[in-house]
This record gives C-alpha cells, structure tokens and sequence, in this order.
C-alpha cells in the first residue's frame, strides 16, 4: 500500500480531529448536524473520521475564517451525503468569492473614511488644546 493509499485509510475518532482542527468536539458534531461532513459509526456508534472528513472541516473552518455562512458554506462545498458537481462547486465558489471580496472592498472604503474623520477631529482637538494652553486655561 503506498503512502497515499495510507493517508486516505486514515482514521479518526472525534477527539483526535478537534485536537488537529484546534476546534471542539462539540463543533465538529455541529458540522454533523447541519449535514456538512458525514462520519462513519462503529458497531458501539463511536464516530468515525476519514480523511475526507477531515479535508472537509478544514474547508469549512476556512470558509468560516473568511466570513462565509454555513449556508455559503455547504453550497459551495455540497452536503456530505451528495455528490458534487465540481463545475458548479467551483462556479458558486467563485461567484461567493467575488461577492465577499466586494464587500471587504465596500469595508475598507468605510474603514478608510472613518479613519479621516477620527484624524480630522483629533487634528480639531489638538489645536483647540494647543490654545487653550496659551491661554493658560486649564
């Protein structure tokens, strides 16, 4: 068996993925729930992690990271139970890019103009201040 036939074998129970994941088990049952990954269940109904598994917590973890909703989420990477068609994965994927990116464009554009406002008042400040203590006001 080779390397990769080896890592794709892989397996694990829900402690040892949040530990990797640095997230928590009770997260991870969450995906679950929302029907975002699928684990495998043992005769005694212990979770079962494969690889597949794990690649796609990652993904949601990212998208999360990136500020998608579960919702966007599960849309671009399908639920767990289904098969994807990988072309229009990628063209939702890419069509939720594109509206995330615009709004951290519109963000920056508001974050900027604060920023001069915040600058302009500190600037009014600094020289009402500078007068006031020529003025030997306290």
């Amino acid at each position: 068996m080779t390397s990769q036939e080896n890592r794709t074998k892989q397996t694990f129970t829900i402690s040892q993925l949040a530990a990797q994941l640095d997230i928590s088990p009770r997260a991870i049952r969450f995906y679950e729930e929302k029907g975002l990954i699928s684990p495998r269940r043992t005769p005694g109904n212990q979770r079962i992690y494969t690889a597949k598994d794990r690649a796609r917590l990652k993904l949601i973890l990212r998208g999360k990271r990136f500020g998608f909703s579960l919702d966007e989420i599960a849309e671009m990477i399908g639920m767990a139970d289904t098969d994807v068609d990988e072309v229009a994965q990628i063209e939702k994927s890419l069509a939720y890019g594109r509206r995330k990116l615009e709004e951290i464009r519109d963000r920056m554009r508001d974050l900027i103009l604060l920023e001069q406002d915040l600058l302009a008042v500190q600037k009014k400040l600094e020289k009402r201040l500078e007068e006031l203590k020529r003025e030997g006001k306290p």
